[in-house]
């Protein structure tokens, strides 16, 4: 999906733009379940595809209803400790572990969070700028959810 960056969108087709990312990251995550064998990586996708799944319906709800009942909810974007630069997991295959579902998981959060931020810049100042920065907010937690998941299970001191 192309976002031009600076654009900034009506309302109704930033959160068309949203929903069409949610929808693809769920097929992502779709995807890698079925192909994958693991257990617990199949269990680490799923958790994250309805992740996805709760994104893209909050999104519907605020094209059907013309605003975002959530915008009281706004967060401040969190950090990432940018583990996708290290683990860059674009294909997985059937024999990936828990380890290499959730580094494939960070790699495809990491895109919508990208994806946030290009919306955003293009329009900063915007009635619809407060709505993206949740939205990135919503996405930063989740990346961040997923990095703490995989530091405290595979980034042992030892």
């Amino acid at each position: 999906m192309g976002l031009e960056e600076g654009v900034c969108y009506t309302y109704e087709a930033a959160l068309e733009k949203a929903i069409e990312m949610e929808e693809e990251g769920f097929r992502n995550y779709l995807h890698a379940i079925d192909v994958v064998t693991d257990r617990q990586a199949k269990a680490i996708l799923r958790e994250a595809a309805i992740e996805e799944l709760n994104h893209k319906q909050r999104l519907e709800m605020a094209l059907l209803d013309g605003h975002d009942h959530n915008v009281a909810e706004l967060q401040q974007e969190i950090p990432s400790m940018n583990l996708n630069y290290v683990f860059e997991q674009r294909e997985i295959s059937p024999d990936a572990d828990a380890r290499t579902a959730l580094a494939h998981a960070i790699f495809l959060e990491k895109g919508a969070v990208d994806f946030y931020k290009r919306l955003m810049s293009g329009c900063e100042g915007a009635p619809m700028a407060v709505l993206f920065k949740r939205l990135l907010a919503d996405e930063t937690r989740h990346l961040s959810n997923l990095e703490d998941f995989y530091e405290k299970h595979f980034l042992t001191e030892n």
